[in-house]
């Protein structure tokens, strides 16, 4: 029986380490291997390396994002994975089968809302369930798509086409889109990064909540480092490209229990964050240098757990006392 992945806590109130892998089940839903995307040059001579020898794995239930500055062939390589794209040189296995073309075990949630002007969100909705299950009843399919409109909340909206719908509720009919066929792999490119402040929080949120809920697996594009640290278990960083590679993975130091709300109130919010950033701004430029320093091996790339020390823990556990205590004393 394969084991359910539980997001642990990385470290105690005194700082002291607890693996976030733990629980990992083996079943390997993603895995990459020597994976490399060339095109051709504009002036037909020779060719372009986008991205080469790129290895990494996810697990069943775990949710990886990837992160990296434009050009570094992040929707390439989401697009491989959907079966969009075929690579140059390299393996794609999902669920140990290797990636031939789209299926229906891979849903896509892409930028845009991708609907059909011309259905309703429950046209929109049905459309996909009928191509997974054929043979299912009009009630059956009817019933599976509203399990998941209510899901997203837009109980009441299923007779409303795209055209009446704000963009938030356009993308979360994409959403419930991807969740109705039941994928074995959820890809999602920077599904949220159009959308304002706020709508974008409602549906990240909603997102934990519905793959805590269906243990599905994600792997999620974004340049949106806090969005990254909310939503991933783990975080891929890509180099800058062309010949971009895949610098390092972060386990996410961060409780699994964590919201938009309170994650940065944790001792290891700011350490990720300023690794993250740290590599945005200026390791992703350098990586050539600390591949030729530290004999960088891509099959097996390091991986990283920014925390806090157990001073800093312990500090910001005493100053939280201590603003209890200050806030206790001011009500009585």
């Amino acid at each position: 029986m394969t084991a359910t992945p539980v997001r642990l806590p990385i470290s105690n109130a005194a700082g002291e380490t607890v693996s976030n892998m733990a629980s990992r089940p083996a079943r390997k839903m993603i895995q990459i291997e020597a994976l490399e995307r060339r095109f051709p040059n504009p002036n037909g001579k020779g060719e372009t390396q986008v991205f080469g020898d790129v290895n990494f794995t996810a697990h069943e239930g775990e949710f990886v994002c990837l992160i990296g500055h434009s050009g570094c062939g992040k929707t390439t390589l989401l697009n491989i994975l959907a079966g969009l794209d075929k690579p140059s040189s390299g393996y794609v296995f999902v669920d140990g089968k290797e990636v031939s073309g789209p299926s229906l075990d891979r849903a896509v949630v892409f930028q845009g809302h991708a609907l059909m002007p011309w259905m309703t969100a429950m046209g929109n909705i049905e459309f996909a369930v009928k191509s997974r299950w054929r043979n299912w009843s009009k009630a059956k399919a009817i019933e599976q798509c509203q399990k998941y409109i209510d899901m997203v909340h837009l109980t009441g909206s299923e007779s409303k086409k795209p055209a009446q719908l704000s963009g938030g509720m356009k993308q979360r009919v994409g959403i419930a889109r991807a969740f109705s066929i039941e994928p074995k792999i959820l890809l999602m490119d920077e599904p949220f990064s159009a959308l304002d402040a706020l709508t974008r929080g409602s549906l990240q949120d909603e997102l934990v909540s519905i793959c805590q809920a269906t243990n599905q697996t994600v792997f999620m594009i974004t340049h949106d480092v806090d969005e990254a640290i909310l939503l991933a278990d783990r975080i891929v960083l890509m180099t800058n490209g062309p010949r971009a590679r895949l610098c390092e993975i972060v386990e996410n130091t961060l409780p699994g229990d964590r919201t938009r709300s309170d994650m940065h109130t944790h001792p290891n919010y700011y350490p990720m964050r300023n690794h993250l950033l740290e590599f945005l701004v200026n390791r992703s430029k350098t990586f050539a240098k600390e591949i030729a320093a530290d004999g960088f091996d891509p099959r097996n790339p390091p991986v990283a757990r920014p925390q806090a020390g157990a001073q800093a823990a312990t500090r910001l556990s005493a100053a939280s006392d201590n603003q209890s205590a200050t806030t206790e004393k001011k009500a009585s």
